[in-house]
């Protein structure tokens, strides 16, 4: 599995995540969901994501988007 497909794995979770934690505990777990969709859309015209330099470091390859 290469970085892109980690990074939008994690992603998803994350958000799914979330949205089941404001279903079951408290609203304000869509925050959380709001901050990821942020950090995905700031990922899409920068090219800087966290989660891509973290895995890189790691020694995973890189994906055509993290390049």
């Amino acid at each position: 599995m290469n970085i892109d497909r980690m990074v939008f794995a994690f992603a998803g979770s994350m958000i799914l995540l979330s949205l089941l934690l404001s279903q079951i505990h408290s609203i304000y777990w869509l925050w959380f969901t709001a901050f990821i969709g942020a950090n995905m859309l700031q990922a899409a015209f920068t090219g800087f994501c966290p989660l891509a330099r973290i895995l890189k470091a790691t020694g995973l390859r890189p994906g055509p988007a993290f390049q």
